[in-house]
Parts: C-alpha cells; structure tokens; sequence
C-alpha cells in the first residue's frame, strides 16, 4: 500500500541557512531511494522558515527504510536545538 506523508518544519530563523542544508540534501538523496516514489520540498510565501515535504512511499517498508538513513539521522539530531517545534508528520492513503 502507498503511503502519502505530508511533514511540516518550522526552522529557528538563526539557523536557517544550515537547516536549509540539510533539509537540500535530504532531498537529493531520498530521491535516489527505490521506494521513493515522489520527495517534494516546499518554502512558505508569507514565512520562509516553514517548509513542508509532501511525499509518496511504495510501502511502509520503503518508508522505514528511509527512516534508517544517515541523512534522516542527521535532520533528527537537529530538530530539539534548530527547529521552532517538533515537526509535524501526517500520514495518509489515498481514497
């Protein structure tokens, strides 16, 4: 079963530009991912430090897969200090 994710994260304005870095290259990589059907990365208009990923997975094993990956780690190593809030993951199939 497919799954769609769709997460939210709210950078701390002075840690924008390495965030930033961090959430490109979570991009370039997890595009290269088997199950990653589709990784897309979007920047607020009204506050440019939210950005939201919506995402397409083959399957939760994919997923979880993805989860385990060096470049995840080290976006969650940063998410206490460097982000505004926890981010925010909604998961959904579509009907």
């Amino acid at each position: 079963m497919k799954i769609y994710l769709t997460a939210i994260i709210k950078i701390k304005p002075a840690h924008f530009n390495e965030v930033k870095s961090i959430l490109d290259n979570m991009v370039k990589q997890t595009r290269k991912e088997t199950a990653c059907l589709q990784y897309d990365i979007h920047q607020g208009i009204d506050d440019k430090n939210i950005f939201v990923f919506y995402e397409i997975w083959e399957n939760q094993q994919g997923l979880d897969h993805h989860n385990a990956q060096p470049y995840i780690k080290e976006f969650g190593d940063i998410v206490k200090e460097k982000l505004q809030e926890l981010p925010q993951i909604i998961k959904t199939t579509l009907i």
